[in-house]
């Protein structure tokens, strides 16, 4: 949902909600900000009636000059200082009403006389009956919240039950109890057809051999590829394969080829079955397929817990059959194989990407008419780079705002396209594993583009040191969660959210030559759901914004250039500067006072 205020003392709010986050900004073009030190912000819910005002982070050095790692305050003392705000501790499907009081004078004797801006706000279903919904994991375990509430510990390391139990439910955020959900909807006589790289994790087995007792037929195609990788003690391996096989034991579940129920994916040895979805087919409409399971995440403990990841619930019959077809194509294990000759295996993944192709074609973009409205799914491997092009012509072809997760990088396509833009154009936002930088490969040219180009990076990070009033943080390698990416695992593309023609891109492909070429995938374009835009718009904002700021706080350590001064509030009006014309701060409040209700 959209909203924005009424005009009052010259400014106006601006709302986004999600699920749990709403997005805020304020246009203060048209307010006296002399003095302002900030905004106190209230939170009304209108379900409940609870009434407070919001925790603060910041505090200001002239009321609390030693702030401890347990110093808590709220937005009455110690307001935002910032235009753009987001509350990350919404509840779904609940109206709230939030009010925004301009501070003046000094921190010791704030001014309290102007009038607050109110702005009503209702944030989606997490759970509804529409076509689309969508579940985020945390992905934030490096984050003051999870060190505050359980002191930075391995879930497995927590000793007590009932805190381990919260633990797991903070880092999930309920995207486990949608997939649970999703299989449990299946009843005797229903089908599930599965499709997972990893498959391992064991409340969701424990689900389908559930669902199997009961009458349901399950089929899972499970990448089933022998890499005989080493681990750190030298044991001989082939993951995901061994953790798969192991947790399909030990959930009971019949595994052998001739059992019908787990379809190993061997075919095309050097690429990787990498999917991360499921059909639900009714069994009492003579199993057409009603709904489908897609997104980022992996059924393992770290694709639930740790990294970013999403799952997209889709009730769309049309393309629910799609990706019936798709499974059964995949089901055979097409593709070359190991014992076949060069001429042979060529063959037959040419066969392969030409029954792709048939059930979704390349679209070539070259207009905006060429992007189908609803949604339309794309499977991989298919030849040449027709897609992946066309999500590079999608992000560098906004009008407001384009954003995008990458877990590999910025593919050199997307570079090219965006080098030649200038800071005059939209707002493009990454959101990166790691700091996008050089490679070590000297014949690969490096291309940097940045704010010039209005580019903004995030990346995965987390504070090492002791700030002041925050203290050291953790990853989720540390917690034994994940062990390769270790922060964003999420895969979507956003184009001109805030618009009333928002297009989404999401799935199980990186934005790259191997996803379009190689490896088993699949995507969803969605154009014009102003519903699914607001959701993954928020959640991405909620994201991007964690990170960014210990990207920037990382590049300022390492430069020498950080300042316990600068992590408290400002006793004056100072911070205003950084919304004059021009800044990054205020393109983004632009952004947000275009925005198509």
């Amino acid at each position: 949902m959209r909203n924005k205020s009424a005009k009052t003392q010259g400014y106006i709010v601006y709302a986004v909600a999600g699920t749990n986050t709403v997005s805020f900004a304020i246009d203060g073009s048209g307010a006296n900000t002399k003095g302002l030190l900030g905004f106190a912000v209230e939170r009304i819910n209108n379900k409940t009636g609870d009434r407070k005002f919001v925790p603060g982070y910041k505090v200001f050095k002239e009321l609390i000059p030693n702030p401890t790692p347990d110093t808590t305050v709220n937005t009455f003392d110690h307001p935002v200082q910032s235009f753009l705000w987001d509350d990350f501790t919404c509840f779904d499907d609940t109206s709230y009403t939030f009010l925004f009081y301009p501070l003046k004078g000094s921190p010791q004797k704030p001014d309290r006389k102007s009038k607050a801006i109110q702005i009503d706000i209702q944030t989606e279903a997490l759970f509804s009956n529409k076509e689309h919904d969508i579940f985020f994991n945390r992905g934030v375990a490096s984050s003051q919240s999870y060190r505050r509430n359980f002191n930075n510990l391995p879930p497995d390391k927590i000793k007590d039950p009932v805190k381990k139990q919260k633990a797991l439910d903070w880092l999930s955020r309920q995207l486990d109890d949608a997939i649970l959900r999703f299989i449990n909807q299946a009843k005797k006589g229903d089908t599930l057809l599965g499709c997972f790289y990893e498959c391992h994790y064991e409340p969701i087995l424990d689900a389908f051999k559930k669902a199997i007792d009961k009458g349901v037929v399950v089929k899972l195609i499970v990448d089933a590829k022998r890499d005989n990788a080493k681990t750190d003690t030298g044991q001989t391996i082939s993951y995901p394969w061994d953790a798969n096989l192991k947790a399909l034991k030990a959930a009971g579940i019949p595994h052998s080829p001739s059992d019908g129920i787990i379809f190993q994916r061997k075919a095309r040895k050097s690429e990787i079955q990498h999917n991360k979805f499921m059909v639900w087919l009714d069994g009492k409409k003579n199993n057409n397929a009603n709904a489908v399971w897609t997104g980022s995440t992996n059924l393992s403990m770290g694709g639930i817990h740790g990294q970013t990841n999403v799952g997209h619930w889709l009730r769309n019959p049309d393309v629910a059959e799609e990706f019936r077809q798709y499974w059964n194509l995949l089901s055979t294990d097409p593709g070359g194989r190991d014992n076949d000759d060069a001429s042979t295996k060529k063959k037959r993944n040419a066969a392969l990407k030409d029954a792709v192709e048939g059930l979704q074609p390349n679209i070539v973009f070259d207009s905006w008419d060429k992007i189908p409205f609803g949604t339309t799914p794309v499977f991989s491997p298919r030849s040449g780079l027709n897609m992946l092009e066309t999500y590079v012509g999608m992000l560098d072809n906004a009008v407001s705002m384009s954003g995008i997760t990458l877990a590999f990088g910025i593919n050199k396509l997307f570079k090219d396209s965006l080098k030649d833009n200038t800071n005059q154009q939209h707002l493009v936002f990454t959101l990166l594993e790691k700091k996008d930088k050089a490679s070590k490969n000297a014949k690969e040219p490096f291309t940097y583009i940045g704010a010039y180009q209005n580019v903004y990076k995030a990346w995965g990070s987390y504070l090492n040191d002791n700030l002041y009033n925050w203290a050291r943080e953790v990853s989720t390698r540390h917690l034994g969660l994940n062990k390769h990416v270790a922060y964003i695992h999420s895969k979507f593309l956003l184009v001109d959210p805030l618009s009333n023609d928002p297009v989404v891109v999401t799935g199980s492909a990186n934005f790259s030559e191997a996803s379009t070429n190689d490896n088993d995938e699949n995507m969803l374009i969605i154009r014009g759901d102003t519903r699914v835009a607001d959701i993954y718009f928020t959640e991405f904002n909620r994201l991007f914004n964690h990170f960014y700021f210990r990207s920037v706080y990382e590049n300022l350590k390492a430069n020498n250039k950080t300042s316990s001064e600068s992590l408290f509030l400002l006793p004056n009006d100072s911070w205003l500067k950084k919304y004059t014309p021009g800044k990054f701060r205020q393109k983004k409040v632009a952004m947000y006072a275009a925005m198509e209700i």
